[in-house]
């Protein structure tokens, strides 16, 4: 059944897929597609599939039929199927499989009490997390983090990457940018003020790469306090790029702050009982959870993705326009719709108040 297309085995065209994306995606992104095809690949090894020419629907429908017998979450196997699928599209597109074999893929739908992350952080969270910073860690690194991840909806990979030149507080700063080939000059003479810059670099690079890049607004208060912990107790150094990260370590090789280390720090951050009792019932004197490194065993600690979901979630809530949004977080409206927006009903129909409002006042 393959015809005169030429041979080509899963695991090679897997790589190609992957070169081929390098240019326009995170490595994280890759990593993430290499990891929800593995099980395929490991699949068509065990079936002694070879050589994609011979992979039929049927096939795939036996793939299909193995992952949900495993009792994996929809919402897992839908993302599963459809990476999938647009990997098969590659192989189509490179005459690795037959013509008509992707639009044969079924991915299921999944509805929304299915997509729910139910381990967002709410809004009510994210203020007492904000208020205890603001009374016992005042100009500290992680009130510095929090406020940045909670204000502006960034990924992890966005915040670690700032510069202290990708902080625009004061009108004098804004010098920096009236250099650079992509700004607008004329913009910049009726630019409000503060804002961070994220920007794409290859030792820092941002999920979507250049069209990541973007200027995010701050309120001034939350300017304020990431000013302070610059001026109080960000340790003055430079990384290997000769960069001056906005997030240094105190000693280590890179100045720059791990991933690792702002994982950690949100995950200490959100454990209840650093800020009151623990809703666990569990002892603090053995707990292992406030054990170095093993921050993450308590139920109620979050890592950066969750507090991402809750700040759109709360933007949502407030009425921010999807659009809007997207352009703020580096997502699209779509995105935006499906994965993240977990609306609280009374908070949305306030927010909805405003349009009513407005149509009794033009009425």
């Amino acid at each position: 059944m393959s015809g005169d297309l030429e041979p080509i085995g899963p695991p090679e065209a897997l790589d190609m897929w992957l070169d081929r994306l390098e240019s326009t995606r995170a490595d994280e992104t890759l990593k993430s597609y290499r990891y929800r095809l593995k099980p395929f690949i490991a699949w068509c090894e065990d079936e002694e599939i070879e050589n994609l020419n011979d992979l039929s629907s049927r096939d795939i429908f036996r793939f299909d039929s193995e992952r949900r017998s495993e009792g994996l979450a929809p919402a897992t196997l839908k993302t599963q199927l459809g990476t999938l699928k647009r990997f098969i599209r590659f192989c189509e597109r490179v005459d690795g499989v037959q013509s008509d074999l992707p639009a044969k893929i079924e991915v299921p739908s999944v509805g929304l009490a299915e997509r729910v992350n139910d381990e967002l952080l709410t809004a009510e969270r994210a203020e007492t997390i904000r208020g205890k910073l603001r009374r016992y860690e005042r100009a500290s690194r992680r009130q510095a983090m929090f406020e940045l991840m909670w204000h502006t909806g960034c990924r992890l990979g966005g915040l670690r990457g700032l510069d202290l030149d990708d902080c625009f507080f004061e009108q004098d700063e804004l010098e920096r940018l009236r250099h650079q080939d992509d700004i607008d000059r004329e913009a910049l003479e009726n630019v409000e003020l503060p804002f961070v810059y994220f920007r794409h670099r290859p030792t820092t690079p941002l999920k979507n790469k250049r069209s990541g890049e973007r200027p995010v607004a701050l309120a001034r208060e939350v300017a304020d306090r990431i000013q302070e912990y610059i001026d109080v107790h960000r340790v003055d150094r430079v990384d290997q790029n000769n960069r001056r990260p906005l997030f240094t370590t105190e000693k280590g090789r890179n100045a720059r702050v791990s991933k690792s280390s702002v994982r950690r720090e949100i995950y200490i951050m959100t454990q209840p009982c650093r800020w009151g009792s623990c809703p666990h019932d569990r002892d603090e004197r053995s707990c292992d959870a406030l054990k170095h490194g093993h921050e993450a065993r308590c139920p109620s600690s979050r890592s950066p993705h969750p507090i991402r979901t809750g700040a759109i979630t709360n933007m949502r809530d407030q009425g921010w326009p999807p659009e809007v949004v997207a352009e703020r977080v580096n997502a699209t409206p779509e995105v935006i719709r499906e994965h993240y927006d977990h609306p609280d009903p009374i908070r949305r129909m306030q927010s909805r108040r405003s349009f009513l409002d407005e149509e009794e006042e033009s009425a």
